[in-house]
């Protein structure tokens, strides 16, 4: 079987556009940085304008891209809708990353409806309206990539993650009926599913688990760290790469799935 056609394969997104949500810090972050070092001009969107011109002004532009940035505050749906309509009258993009930050930790009986209703703004009808924004442009252009990070709760749930679990789901959900509608178009639509990565969200699900259970940070740390067959964190760097990978032209046979970085630790395929 001839395998020289993989030689010299390199990931390149020159060309491309993307809309990459959350990118202030973390994952989002991370995954501004590493499409744009595969050629991509990027799209950063968040509610922190300083934050958001230190983000961009530190991305590679080695291919003459031209990155920009957009405000809104993904706890105000208006907002969110606002700047998807903007970005999309400027043009749209190849490229989507749905990326927020999780719901508060805690136990599901004890939650609160508002508590449901706030993540579900927040997650599904966000990537929602920025999907619906974009898919016009991406159909026009007989190809797209959307690209959903959520969390390796769509597969098992976490302990004491309740309202996350059941929002996250929901995601999964919506992003596989997406997927199904739009891969005639050339649209793939999957998701990445982070484990424990180092981000701020960790440090404070450790700093909490502590605190409400009177441990150590160093003792809840290494709990966490024995359920991880490699025995580390991940890095946001390393969520970024998946996303790049989905986004290339070497994913194009790819939607409506998840793909696990997390160390093995999910106990099921």
């Amino acid at each position: 079987m001839r395998t020289d056609y993989l030689r010299g394969v390199i990931i390149h997104l020159h060309g491309k556009t993307a809309l990459v949500c959350g990118s202030t810090q973390g994952i989002g972050k991370a995954v501004a940085h590493q499409l744009a070092a595969a050629g991509a001009s990027c799209i950063l969107l968040a509610r922190n304008a300083e934050r958001l011109q230190a983000v961009c002004d530190a991305l590679p532009a080695e291919s003459g891209q031209q990155h920009r940035f957009y405000l809104a505050d993904f706890a105000d749906t208006a907002s969110v809708q606002a700047a998807a309509a903007e970005i999309a009258e400027d043009g749209g993009a190849d490229i989507l990353v749905n990326n927020t930050g999780g719901p508060p930790a805690g136990p599901i009986a004890t939650a609160g409806t508002d508590a449901f209703l706030d993540a579900f703004r927040l997650h599904l009808l966000n990537n929602h309206q920025l999907a619906q924004a974009l898919l016009p442009g991406m159909k026009a252009r007989g190809q797209g990539r959307i690209i959903n990070i959520i969390s390796t709760s769509v597969k098992v749930p976490l302990h004491n993650l309740g309202v996350s679990n059941t929002i996250r789901a929901a995601v999964g959900n919506w992003s596989k009926t997406l997927a199904n509608e739009t891969a005639a178009f050339g649209i793939t639509v999957n998701n990445v599913l982070p484990g424990a990565t180092r981000t701020e969200r960790l440090s404070s699900i450790i700093s909490g688990k502590a605190a409400r259970t009177g441990v150590s940070e160093e003792t809840v740390r290494d709990e966490m760290l024995a359920e991880i067959p490699a025995g580390r964190f991940g890095t946001p760097e390393e969520v970024a790469h998946a996303v790049v990978f989905l986004a290339s032209e070497q994913a194009a046979y790819i939607t409506g799935t998840n793909i696990v970085v997390d160390g093995g630790r999910t106990p099921n395929l």
